[in-house]
């Protein structure tokens, strides 16, 4: 077993068939099948089973394609570290939380893609335990993810820390209490998808307060949350950072979201950046995290 057999064993279970898999690898069908007849051969165990002329891959297939990923990313990061020494360059995979994408990370990428033109930054938005599962399967290089985190498979530095604040219409009166929300009746609740870490923080506190959802709605970009509540169809839990145009700084009289201090224990929510043990040396990530530091005051070892 070599990396060009885990390179066909990989083609294979992303195409679904040996034909496909011959037609990406630029071979013929005959010459993909001998070669995985002779890797099963090498484990001693059937990596696909056949039904009705399609390939269903085994448990011992499944088990498999996950040290064939880990081998194969350590290979491009062993060639990388070669070719391009210490140099950032390349692909830069980096994932984010949405309001994390929106209101902090504009002014840092713009600074680093001026300082680093030879990276190629692609960047991902999604909740964090999507974040974190694409980070551990070498999907991303790096995620930027609610903290905190211990996982035994990652590097975690802190970036941020983020304030939370409870928001509703500009003409609700103000929440200081779970008592002046219940008031209001029912709520009805605003926040990105489940997986969302603010959104949990919002459920568990109205749920130990005992304050009656009437129902959630769920959106994946903060503009539609902070619309719908500045419609004063509800109210939601958002880093104070996203919220500023809405305030009505220069003119009060124009504001459209009134904010509301939160709990304590909802008030404050630590942003980490994040990535894989066996990833120990990537250029472009760790610039991207000194510019974190610079740009954020991030802290960065």
């Amino acid at each position: 077993m070599d990396l060009s057999d885990l390179r066909m064993f990989r083609t294979i279970i992303e195409a679904g068939s040996l034909t496909r898999a011959a037609e990406q690898l630029h071979t013929v069908q005959s010459n993909v099948t001998t070669r995985l007849r002779q890797l099963e051969e090498d484990l001693g165990t059937p990596l696909f089973d056949r039904i009705n002329r399609r390939l269903v891959i085994t448990p011992a297939g499944t088990l498999l394609a996950g040290y064939a990923e880990k081998l194969l990313s350590l290979a491009e990061e062993a060639r990388d570290a070669v070719r391009r020494a210490d140099q950032p360059e390349g692909l830069l995979r980096l994932g984010a939380m949405e309001t994390t994408a929106a209101a902090r990370l504009p002014g840092v990428i713009a600074a680093f893609r001026r300082a680093y033109p030879r990276v190629e930054l692609r960047l991902r938005t999604a909740p964090t335990p999507t974040l974190v599962q694409e980070v551990l399967t070498h999907q991303l290089d790096a995620a930027l993810v609610s903290g905190p985190l211990v996982h035994p498979e990652l590097e975690c530095r802190a970036v941020v820390l983020e304030e939370l604040v409870l928001i509703s219409a500009a003409d609700w009166a103000p929440i200081e209490k779970a008592s002046d929300l219940a008031r209001h009746g029912p709520v009805e609740l605003f926040t990105f998808r489940e997986g969302c870490s603010y959104r949990q923080r919002l459920f568990e506190w109205l749920q130990r307060e005992g304050i009656p959802i009437a129902r959630s709605s769920e959106f994946g970009t903060f503009e539609a949350i902070l619309g719908c509540v500045a419609a004063g169809m509800g109210i939601s839990l958002v880093p104070r950072a996203v919220i500023g145009p809405h305030l009505g700084d220069t003119d009060p009289s124009r504001a459209t979201l009134r904010v509301h201090p939160a709990p304590p224990d909802l008030a404050r929510s630590v942003t980490v950046m994040i990535w894989h043990r066996a990833r120990t040396h990537q250029p472009a990530r760790q610039a991207f995290a000194e510019c974190l530091a610079e740009r954020l005051g991030a802290v960065v070892e």
